[in-house]
């Protein structure tokens, strides 16, 4: 079990970017309208960009090729992410309350991508 823990543990840390990239390419119609609710423009091409994002940074950081670059990748992504959904600085109330909540849970992943990506670059610096 210990030597699949490592992995585990990666599965679980893109378990999110896995069910987000599938859930967006099977309903894709779904993926434009998010864009289009954050007000971003050309939504079906960043709805498509955030599907290979999602799915192929996930897949480089469980292959354990370029793994640094998934992790780095899915780190500005989270983080971009979470300004454009998470402005709780703008908000008051309840959802000011709810937004804090998911920003600071988000930021968390950041670090553990960044986390990632640094030992993945620091075992590639060894070999």
């Amino acid at each position: 079990m210990h030597k699949a823990l490592p992995f585990l543990a990666l599965l679980a840390l893109c378990s999110a970017y896995l069910q987000g990239g599938l859930s967006k390419a099977i309903h894709f119609e779904g993926a434009i309208a998010e864009m289009q609710h954050f007000g971003l423009p050309f939504a079906a091409p960043l709805a498509l960009a955030v599907v290979l994002l999602e799915l192929g940074a996930s897949g480089l950081i469980l292959t354990g090729w370029y793994r640094w670059l998934g992790a780095a990748s899915l780190a500005l992504f989270t983080l971009a992410a979470s300004v454009i959904a998470n402005p709780f600085w703008s908000m008051a109330g309840d959802a000011r309350f709810m937004a804090t909540n998911a920003f600071f849970e988000h930021l968390g992943l950041v670090g553990a991508f960044v986390l990632v990506a640094w030992y993945d670059l620091r075992e590639a610096r060894r070999d």
